[in-house]
């Protein structure tokens, strides 16, 4: 048995990066998985990346679990609603929601201040960010909330000790990240009644299929980049994050992590899992005590 055999999940937001990561994690830990984003084989969203969901769906598959790929925009409430009475006809339940839409990165202007930002632009990253999740769980919630342990996942960009000291290079930028946090901490308590939980997780400096390409590698050859950026030396694969979040659909006791902003390295720690080279790479300590610090780049005891 699987930990996770019999368990629904819905990642909303996993047409790359994290939200794939985490999805495929899921599935190997035996889950079926609803998986949603806009891009699919016939229709590219506004990123205009090749990536899609039924990629997605088919990695879920290829790691033993059962992927179910659904096209949806999160800002649209009727596809949002038809979406959870998909997963209710066909399942009966959910017991894991991991809220990962994000969809921003080509919006955002970094360390550019308020008055020099653009409000289009700004204002579209705070839609994607925080009201895709809002919408998802007004809809999902009333299913979750079904069985006990239920359990929601915010995914964000920092842990709350992080943010709460740093400034997120944007007033934008800051607030959607922060948010994520905070939604996650209102939810805990509005599902605690109900013995069900919400977390909000981070992963370090993740080798998304952007970020990769970004530095002109591949996962295979990824420390390659760290002759553009030293500090890459810290990255992680978006596999790591994604079995935090299995590692804690599976734990019978996750309540005692109800309303806590928790990142993939220190979950690494506490549950023993590691990253697909066996590393566990701890990039939010590395990030203050290593790069911020102005000392030259060096992960040992970092990951």
């Amino acid at each position: 048995m699987k930990p996770l055999d019999g368990k629904v999940a819905l990642v909303a937001g996993a047409t790359r990066g994290a939200g794939r990561g985490i999805a495929i994690e899921l599935g190997a830990a035996g889950a079926t998985v609803y998986l949603t984003g806009r891009t699919t084989r016939t229709q590219r969203s506004e990123y205009n990346r090749p990536e899609t969901i039924e990629e997605t769906a088919d990695l879920v598959n290829n790691v033993g679990g059962r992927g179910i790929a659904i096209q949806v925009d999160h800002l649209d409430p009727d596809q949002v609603q038809a979406l959870i009475a998909r997963i209710e006809n066909e399942q009966g339940r959910l017991d894991i929601l991991v809220n990962d839409v994000w969809g921003a990165e080509y919006l955002a202007q970094w360390n550019v201040p308020l008055w020099e930002h653009s409000l289009e632009r700004g204002f579209r990253m705070l839609r994607l960010a925080i009201d895709t999740h809002i919408i998802t769980s007004h809809f999902a919630l009333p299913l979750l909330i079904r069985n006990k342990n239920g359990l929601v996942i915010e995914i964000s960009d920092g842990t709350a000790e992080y943010n709460d000291k740093n400034y997120r290079l944007s007033l934008f930028y800051d607030l959607a990240k922060t948010s994520v946090i905070r939604m996650a901490q209102s939810l805990a308590h509005e599902l605690s009644p109900h013995k069900c939980n919400a977390i909000a997780v981070t992963p370090g400096w993740m080798r998304s299929e952007i970020m990769l390409d970004h530095y002109g590698v591949k996962e295979e050859n990824w420390r390659d980049a760290t002759i553009k950026e030293p500090h890459f030396i810290i990255s992680e694969s978006p596999r790591f994050v994604g079995r935090a979040v299995a590692a804690l659909a599976g734990d019978p006791e996750a309540a005692r992590w109800n309303g806590h902003s928790l990142s993939s390295g220190k979950l690494a720690q506490m549950y023993g899992f590691y990253d697909l080279d066996g590393s566990q790479p701890d990039c939010w300590r590395y990030l203050v005590e290593v790069q911020e610090a102005g000392k030259p780049a060096n992960a040992t005891g970092y990951r």
